[in-house]
């Protein structure tokens, strides 16, 4: 049975940066689309960015452009969020997700996504 599992979260001043990482255990995610989202306290989840199974296309939040990436190394089963200039309003727990057999798209809502991970806190001091 396939698992997401977060890493790289923690706490870091504003301005500073992260690296999430999320990797599959027990299978491979190769055949997914990919995304990273968050989620605030008394806030909804929301997408932060996505990637398509092939890595061909990508998407950012309005809110992270600029200063996010995503990116995936199917070789080594991972998926990454560089996240840079980090400021208070990205404190959240970050989850990462697979959507099984996807397009070639990316995808942007949590009910199109199959399989999610336990999810990792990364808080942003000012």
């Amino acid at each position: 049975q396939v698992q997401l599992v977060e890493s790289g979260g923690g706490l870091v001043q504003a301005g500073g940066s992260l690296r999430l990482s999320c990797a599959a255990s027990g299978g491979t995610f190769g055949y997914s689309a990919m995304g990273w989202f968050r989620q605030a306290p008394g806030k909804e989840r929301e997408i932060v960015a996505a990637i398509s199974k092939r890595g061909g296309n990508l998407y950012s939040a309005d809110s992270v452009k600029g200063r996010f990436t995503i990116s995936r190394d199917s070789g080594k089963n991972t998926v990454f969020l560089q996240m840079n200039s980090l400021k208070p309003e990205d404190t959240a727990v970050y989850y990462c997700a697979a959507k099984f057999w996807s397009g070639s798209n990316y995808y942007i809502q949590t009910v199109d996504y199959d399989l999610w991970g336990q999810g990792t806190q990364v808080t942003v001091s000012s």
